[in-house]
Parts: C-alpha cells; structure tokens; sequence
C-alpha cells in the first residue's frame, strides 16, 4: 500500500520552497505526495510566523485534523517550519496530537525523523540551525515540480535585525549557497521545463559566497539559455549595491520590477523599527534605477500603525507612494511578534490603523489600475505558465508578475508570447494573442 503525505504550507514563497524539498525528501521513503488528506500517513503543516496569532492558527488546524481523524487511523502529524522553530518542544507539550516538530533549518532530518517515529513512537523536535548541512543535503535530491515558474532558495537568514520581524531567531543569521550548488539546480530545474527562475531569500541580495555576489550569480544563470526570465525577492534598501543596481542596465533576462520593502515613509519610525535605513536613501537607489533602466518599477511592504507611529509620519508614508507609484505593494497593520523588541510596545488604536490602512490600499490600488490601465491596446511579452481551469484560455505573466489571461495555445505554454491587452481590472490584464509578431511590444 502506498504511503501518501499531505503538506499544508501557509506563509511565503520561501515556505513553498521548502514543502516541495520537504515532499523531495519523503519520496526516498516511499511517501507519495496527495491534495486529499482524508486517508493519509503523514500529515504535515508548513507554518509560518510572520502574521497575527500564527501560533493560535497552527494548533486550530491541529484540531481540524484532530476532529477528522477522531474514528480513523491517526497519521504522522508534523509542525514544520518557523512556528516551530519558535515554539519547538512547547507544542509537544501543549498538544498531544503533534508527533514531531523541525524547523525550517533541519529538513534534511525528517526522513529520520519519520522512520524513527514509525520504529519507536517516540516524540522528537529538531531546530538546530544548521543551513549548511540542509542545502548540502538537498542539493542531491532533485526537484520534480516541473513548473513553468520556479523557485530557487540562495540565501536563508536574516542579520539586520529589524525590531518587529522574527526571521532572525526562526530563520538564523544569514546564509548564503555556494554559488555552484545554486547553479545546478538551476541547470536541473531549466531542463526539467523551468523558463523562469525566482531567486528567494530572506534578504536575497545580501547573497555573497566566496566573493560572489547576487549580481555575479545573475550572470550566471543568465548564460542558461533555455531560462528565459530571472526574478529575486525579498530585498533590503542597504544591500542595494551598486554592482546590483548596474544588473539592470546590462542584464537581458532579469525582470524590471525591484521588490523593495521600505516599511515606511518616515525616516523617525525607520529608525524606531531599526531598520538602517532613511528615505533619502531608498529614493536614492530608485532615481539610479529608474535614470539606468526607466522601465523598472517599483513593488513594496508597508507596516501600518508601528508604535509611535504619528499622523505626520503615516501622511510622509502617504507622500512616499505618490512620489514613486509603486505598482504592487502589501501593506499590513502592525502586529507585535513575541521575542522581539518591538513586542510590549504601546499599540496605536485599532481604529486609527484601519483607517490609515484602508487609506493606504486606496493609493496603492489606483496605482495599480492606472499601470495596467495603460498598457491596454499595447503589446506586452508573456510568459505563458498553464491553461485555466476552464482549458479555454491561457494564464500568464507580464513582466512585472501581472496575471495575463489570454486566447492562447496549449503549445505557448512555456514560452514568451506577445499579447495584445483589450483590457483590464486591478489585479488581472485581458488579452490575445497577437498574431503579427513584428509589432512592436510595449
């Protein structure tokens, strides 16, 4: 009888990442990967510590599968990830129905782990961090995702320590791949169909491995001929260095659109969140980005409602996306994260923060509307992933991670394919495909 794994994964791309490493290790033992959790052998919840009352999440959907296994055979039920690097043998204590907790740093374990629990049922946490170990591990088992669209972990870690994140206590101090390593599974992940490459890291372009550096490591990958499209997230405005910035006047495969988050607008609650960084600073890269390329544009993260946060420096926030028209962003109200410094701070009142939010995501989603309004009656390059659910049409992306839905061809996918836009809603761009390929593209 096959033994079948389910992996429920909450949080970022880095978390993906590691669910599909996760589900690549498990297939040496013998598991098979399902979306149905109803007769599983292991269930595993990939978390993640980011947002509002994670922890309280992790174990409502223990008791979810708690509930549903109750007059079935129980499966291996893991925690995984950085709720449980945080919470680590508290979770085996608090609830009895966890088997086995390992944080993001010791998935090369869980095969062990797992045979072990199998032979003995004895309980057992693993959180040492050790990345080192993880990648060299993991660098000999290939990846089968065979996605059109993949993700590359180089970096793991996080040294800046920014007073209301946990990555550097749940994620480590910063690690960077050995630059070789990266490129074969970017070599792998090409030939088993990948045309885009998404370079991941908790600080990605903090990279540098025996003086390589992320704008090196681009290079690299860009002689891979059959990857067509390079992207990188997340970023941090002081590891914007200038031999990166310069990537973009020279490179032909990185996408123009710089994730960058600034947090804020004000250089008085930049220096509350420790981020080391001003705005002057963060204008400074993006006017030596846009004067080197001025099709780059700009995505960001902003915190909402930060202690000390005043009307003054919510409104210089407010002036900031004005001034650069960023085309994607997310935004959030604060939300304390224990262990930080920021945990026992006073909170702004509820009102005043979703108010200041809601005003926020009102500028950011014209910003949005007016970029994907412009780019209606124009042709723009596609990379086409996969038909919709429907099988009539084509989902893509722009060059800028819009969604583009089309009247393409089952044989476009995988390729760059030039789309006229009719027309457009916030979040998506309408088109065809456009049948004279020496028109000009936008």
């Amino acid at each position: 009888m096959d033994k079948k794994i389910f992996i429920k994964t909450f949080g970022c791309q880095m978390n993906e990442y590691d669910s599909n490493r996760i589900y690549e290790s498990v297939r040496q033992i013998g598991y098979k990967k399902t979306e149905n959790y109803e007769d599983v052998n292991c269930y595993v919840l990939n978390t993640c510590h980011i947002r509002d009352k994670a922890k309280e999440k992790v174990y409502h959907e223990i008791g979810r599968v708690k509930k549903f296994f109750r007059q079935k055979q129980k499966p291996i039920v893991i925690v995984a990830g950085c709720v449980a690097q945080a919470e680590n043998q508290e979770m085996l204590k608090r609830e009895p129905y966890i088997d086995l907790v390992v944080g993001p740093q010791s998935y090369h374990k869980i095969n062990d782990m797992i045979l072990n629990y199998i032979e003995k049922k004895k309980k057992k946490e693993e959180t040492e961090f050790d990345a080192i170990s993880k990648f060299k591990y993991f660098s000999k088992i290939k990846n089968e995702s065979g996605k059109i669209s993949a993700f590359l972990t180089i970096q793991e870690g996080c040294d800046k320590f920014c007073h209301f994140c946990v990555v550097p206590y749940t994620r480590g101090p910063e690690y960077s791949r050995p630059l070789k390593q990266i490129l074969d599974e970017a070599k792998f992940l090409s030939d088993s169909g990948a045309t885009e490459i998404i370079l991941l890291g908790q600080n990605v372009n903090a990279y540098e491995h025996e003086k390589n550096r992320l704008s090196n490591l681009i290079y690299e990958i860009e002689k891979i001929s059959s990857i067509k499209r390079i992207r990188y997230t997340t970023s941090h405005p002081k590891d914007m260095t200038e031999d990166l910035i310069d990537v973009y006047k020279n490179s032909k495969k990185l996408m123009p659109l710089v994730h960058l988050p600034i947090q804020s607008g004000s250089d008085k609650i930049l220096n509350l969140m420790n981020r080391k960084h001003t705005v002057d600073h963060y204008l400074k890269v993006f006017n030596k980005l846009k004067a080197i390329n001025p099709n780059v544009e700009f995505s960001s993260d902003f915190i909402i409602g930060y202690p000390g946060e005043e009307e003054i420096d919510f409104n210089n926030t407010c002036k900031l996306i004005k001034e650069i028209k960023f085309i994607n962003s997310y935004s959030f109200i604060f939300s304390p994260r224990p262990g930080t410094v920021s945990a026992n701070l006073d909170l702004i009142e509820k009102r005043i923060c979703m108010q200041r939010l809601e005003k926020i995501q009102n500028q950011l989603y014209e910003n949005q509307i007016r970029m994907n309004k412009s780019l209606e009656n124009k042709i723009i390059n596609v990379l086409a992933e996969n038909l919709t659910g429907d099988k009539k049409k084509v989902f893509g992306r722009s060059e800028y991670m819009t969604s583009v839905i089309f009247n393409g061809r089952d044989k476009d996918i995988g390729k760059i394919v030039p789309v006229k836009i009719i027309k457009s809603n916030r979040s998506t761009l309408f088109g065809e495909l456009a049948i004279n390929m020496n028109k000009k593209v936008a």
